[in-house]
């Protein structure tokens, strides 16, 4: 499986950053996902050539975090020995830095016992967490859904930006992807990935078209056989297309986008839903509020149109990966 090089907008910027360029089969970062992201859809993922990763809050209780970081650093090392011409890429965790989350000084504790390469936070930024994964040449990227908040994570020390933009899954933003890279792409020169429903290759290489150096994908990994998601939910992201994904606050008090299909079943009315607000969304004790709001009500962006089939996460890449060289021939 090679393993490309690649960069549109400039590998100049990356020279501090080749742990998001080398060892990639694609410029991809599989976004973490809520509930349903695991240990072996993390390596499925870094063994196929794009970055992995997972909330820490996933890992329940606190103590299994250390138990998840030792099985894909484990597993990844005996399969770079036995690939050395074809390595993993590396994984991420993502760290929940909110007010609420009574767990991130020891999963942040973990993440450097274990060198974790990337850590992607969200909902918050603080330096101490910055500082924690630099301190062993970690770096940090931090998920933004507009210009005002990307400037507030790089001022506090975040190496790369990901803009969330409108049609993402799970907390989206509400910009156009072209306006939200373009207005961060005035200022900064630093890695950046495009989030909002990319769900094949076309649109990784349209992200990097307008400005983007990597795209980052979620909602297509539901549908994967390694994916912590029951067999109705996967489905339902294959059956499904835009015109299904619902964008509310109710649920966890952040707007966020999710299958119709799933509301529906919760005996709620899609097309009047009731708004709440942000003091709702609470991340203590591990996320359980978060967990049970979303383990019924079924977070997904708007791109799975693109999905046809459940299927393993490497024929998932390999897809992208097609569609991807497919439409750089096409440009050519």
């Amino acid at each position: 499986m090679l393993r490309l090089k690649f960069s549109i907008y400039s590998f100049v910027v990356f020279h501090n950053h080749a742990i998001l360029s080398e060892r990639l089969r694609l410029p991809v970062v599989a976004a973490p996902l809520f509930i349903i992201s695991n240990p072996d859809l993390v390596i499925a993922q870094c063994k196929a050539g794009i970055v992995g990763s997972f909330p820490a809050l996933n890992a329940r209780p606190a103590e299994e975090l250390d138990r998840w970081l030792e099985k894909i650093t484990t597993e990844l090392a005996q399969y770079d020995a036995e690939n050395p011409d074809t390595p993993s890429a590396p994984f991420a965790v993502n760290q929940i830095v909110h007010s609420s989350n009574d767990r991130l000084q020891h999963d942040v504790e973990m993440c450097v016992k274990w060198k974790v390469p990337i850590v992607i936070t969200s909902l918050g930024a603080k330096e101490f967490v910055n500082e924690a994964i630099h301190s062993y040449g970690g770096i940090v990227l931090h998920d933004i859904i507009n210009n005002k908040f990307a400037k507030k994570a790089v001022a506090k020390g975040a190496d790369g930006l990901i803009a969330v933009a409108a049609g993402a899954g799970g907390h989206a933003g509400a910009l156009s992807p072209f306006a939200l890279v373009q207005e961060i792409r005035e200022w900064f020169e630093g890695p950046l990935l495009l989030s909002g429903s990319i769900a094949n290759g076309d649109a990784v290489l349209a992200s990097q078209a307008m400005g983007a150096d990597l795209a980052y994908i979620g909602s297509a990994f539901i549908a994967t056989d390694e994916a912590n998601a029951v067999q109705a939910y996967k489905q339902s992201v294959v059956d499904n297309n835009a015109d299904d994904i619902v964008l509310s606050n109710l649920f966890t008090g952040v707007s966020g986008n999710y299958l119709k299909p799933s509301i529906e079943a919760a005996g709620l009315d899609p097309a009047n839903l009731p708004t709440s607000d942000a003091s709702k969304m609470s991340f203590g004790s591990g996320g359980e509020s978060e967990s049970k709001a979303w383990k019924d009500i079924w977070g997904c962006g708007q791109g799975i149109g693109a999905v046809k089939s459940v299927q393993t996460t490497e024929a998932l890449v390999d897809r992208l990966s097609a569609e991807y060289a497919a439409a750089k021939l096409r440009l050519a």
